[in-house]
């Protein structure tokens, strides 16, 4: 179990988080775009648990050239509003648009989207921010920086990246005492 307060920021990834992730795809459109079980209801408890809540994600279809960086913003802002509408919240959204084998320094597992979160919100203690995400380079940006990692996997084992592994968004309200 995780004490926290109301200066904790929680850091979400978003593909296989929040909305159903495609394999070998990506979403492209507000028709690809699928929440995930379950984050709808959970959203609206972490609004009132954490005082910012980010979205920080690798979008490498953009220098794919099969999105466009307005349809992303279109995309996300669908997400935002659909949560909005829920009670929910999400305060900022951070995107790397770069390939995986471009040296960027925003594209996870790098921390540039964390520092421009930072920089945006100065009140960002990392040592008091949660990353969940579905990959090791979630787990991996959100340890550079020090915060606590929530590794969503039905199938898990051990890492030393992992303080935590649940199956979905929803579970984390399990690991947090207010």
């Amino acid at each position: 179990m995780i004490q926290i307060d109301s200066t904790y920021t929680l850091f979400l990834d978003r593909d296989g988080v929040i909305n159903k992730k495609i394999n070998d795809g990506y979403v492209l459109s507000l028709d690809d775009f699928e929440f995930l079980p379950g984050v709808l209801d959970v959203m609206p408890k972490l609004a009132k648990l954490f005082t910012r809540i980010v979205v920080v994600t690798n979008q490498q279809c953009i220098a794919k050239d099969l999105l466009t960086v307005d349809d992303l913003n279109e995309i996300h802002l669908h997400m935002l509003n659909i949560i909005e509408l829920n009670g929910g919240r999400i305060d900022a959204v951070y995107y790397a648009p770069d390939l995986k084998s471009a040296d960027n320094l925003l594209r996870k597992p790098n921390n540039g989207m964390a520092l421009l979160a930072k920089n945006d919100f100065p009140e960002i203690d990392f040592t008091k921010s949660i990353m969940v995400g579905d990959h090791m380079t979630d787990m991996e940006f959100g340890k550079s920086v020090g915060m606590t990692t929530f590794y969503i996997s039905i199938n898990y084992n051990e890492h030393p990246l992992v303080d935590y592994s649940i199956p979905f968004l929803q579970n984390i309200t399990d690991y947090l005492i207010s």
